[in-house]
């Protein structure tokens, strides 16, 4: 095509000899001539380079991975599930736009170490971001959709549901239902197994796993406790509990319940398995001191009993006598011999590690002996008495 645009030009400039003024008006007629193939040059010239930059887009868009620029806008909430690889994920945000791609989040994901740290759960987004900055942004927990619940060791069944309930405006009256049925919840049937010969009574009371929760909006009660439950499960599998309990002939049920007395009496974790040792010391080979009989008299169950039924707890010294003896409280075990009907809180790891694997020793009491909660722990009631008057000097008896 070049050559035939060549030869026309040479054609309307080549000299015509014997006819000057008719070489004017060709002249003047090949000029238009000319233009037309100017124009023609420029269109030619233009359609390839268009043609080139149209390819060279075309290239370059399959050899680059599409992201966006900007920080994004609006907002969007996404989930991230159980089991999502940076594929699953990157394809969610693709399909509500957060992304330009699948392949931009996950090149960012690999090109992010921190990437791997990204938690199950619902988060706000905003719509056309940049891959990385959505890597940033699911790693921020500011941006999770969740109701956050902080729940102490050592906290009730009753207490539970009324943190609960304010965080997530659901009635305590529903978790109060939901809790009712334990096995229903995902407790194993197994659990509910005494090592006496008292009746079982089938609580949710131990099996509410406290630590901080981030719930997913729109669960029920029962959906939150039973999300607690599968946590302790969780836990007590990785401790081997149930294992370790049945190797020193004690049913998982009655560690459970020992681990929910050391938790509401220590004042220190170091404390937790030094009195799972006076709690089984007592069970198991009581002392002429202690009156030769397994009771515990431990004014914490007289408490939880107090708590079940709409009353306050008491600071020890406040607990009259005829609470001492008040034989209408299951829980009283300053009258009744044994564990408790069921645990009265529920235990975080270092108590049920301390149920579980308790220290040695054959100590039979202990008093908290320093306003930091520390206790000292005797053998015998004369070391008992000398360690109760070191807490009267400090205060706290």
């Amino acid at each position: 095509m070049l050559d035939d645009l060549e030869a026309a030009f040479d054609e309307q400039q080549a000299p015509q000899k014997g006819r000057p003024l008719h070489r004017r008006k060709k002249k003047r007629g090949g000029g238009g001539k000319s233009a037309i193939a100017l124009i023609m040059v420029v269109l030619i010239f233009g359609g390839l380079a268009g043609a080139g930059y149209y390819g060279f887009d075309r290239v370059r868009n399959y050899l680059t991975t599409p992201d966006y620029d900007g920080p994004g806008t609006g907002e969007v909430t996404i989930e991230v599930k159980n089991g999502d690889t940076a594929t699953a994920i990157g394809n969610t945000l693709y399909n509500v736009d957060v992304v330009k791609s699948a392949k931009s989040f996950i090149e960012a994901a690999d090109a992010n170490p921190d990437s791997k740290n990204i938690q199950v759960g619902f988060y706000k987004l905003k719509k056309q971001m940049k891959a990385s900055d959505a890597v940033l942004a699911l790693l921020d927990l500011n941006n999770r959709v969740s109701t956050k619940v902080t729940i102490p060791e050592g906290t009730t069944s009753f207490e539970v549901f009324q943190l609960l309930s304010d965080a997530s405006d659901i009635p305590v009256e529903e978790f109060k239902e939901a809790a009712k049925d334990p096995e229903a919840l995902g407790v194993p049937d197994f659990w509910f197994t005494r090592g006496d010969e008292k009746p079982v009574t089938k609580s949710i009371e131990g099996f509410l796993f406290p630590e901080t929760y981030n719930f997913d909006p729109g669960l029920t009660a029962k959906e939150m406790l039973a999300v607690m439950v599968q946590h302790f499960l969780d836990a007590t599998t990785e401790l081997d509990f149930v294992k370790k309990a049945e190797a020193r002939d004690i049913t998982p049920y009655d560690a459970l319940m020992v681990a929910s007395l050391s938790e509401a009496e220590s004042g220190v974790a170091a404390d937790l398995p030094k009195v799972a040792r006076v709690v089984y010391n007592t069970l198991f080979k009581p002392s002429a001191d202690i009156g030769g009989r397994p009771r515990l008299r431990l004014d914490v169950t007289i408490n939880y009993g107090h708590q079940l039924a709409g009353r306050d707890a008491k600071e020890s010294k406040n607990i009259t006598q005829a609470e001492l003896e008040d034989a209408s409280n299951p829980w009283n075990s300053h009258l009744n011999d044994g564990l408790p009907p069921t645990a009265i809180n529920n235990p975080g790891k270092a108590a049920l590690e301390g149920a579980m694997t308790p220290a040695e020793g054959n100590w039979y009491f202990f008093v908290a002996i320093d306003k930091q909660g520390n206790s000292a722990f005797a053998e015998t009631y004369a070391e008992q008495q000398v360690n109760e008057q070191k807490a009267r000097e400090a205060g706290v008896l």
